[in-house]
């Protein structure tokens, strides 16, 4: 079963590696966006099991975005990644998924 994963980071850069890396595994699907309006937007027309918070969404906007998020799918996980290696992402996704 795959596992569909919504990162929303602000810097574009991160944004490419962090598409690139939730894509390498076939039991991920990775959409990697860096507005909120196209992270509520795709959240609201696809199925999404774990959603990334990475760097640069202030406090205000994250709260804004958990609460759009549990309205809709009230038991969503939803994980902070701040960056470290790709095994330390993968643990964090295992964890959330598990």
């Amino acid at each position: 079963m795959q596992n569909t994963i919504l990162y929303i980071g602000r810097d574009p850069e991160i944004t490419v590696v962090m598409n690139r890396l939730l894509n390498a595994r076939p039991e991920w699907k990775g959409i990697c966006v860096c507005t909120d309006a196209e992270a509520v937007s795709i959240f609201e027309e696809q199925v999404v099991d774990l959603v990334l918070l990475g760097n640069g969404i202030d406090q205000e906007c994250e709260q804004a975005l958990k609460s759009r998020f549990n309205a809709i799918k009230p038991d969503i996980k939803i994980i902070q990644h701040y960056g470290g290696g790709s095994g330390l992402l993968y643990g964090e996704i295992m964890t959330a998924l598990d």
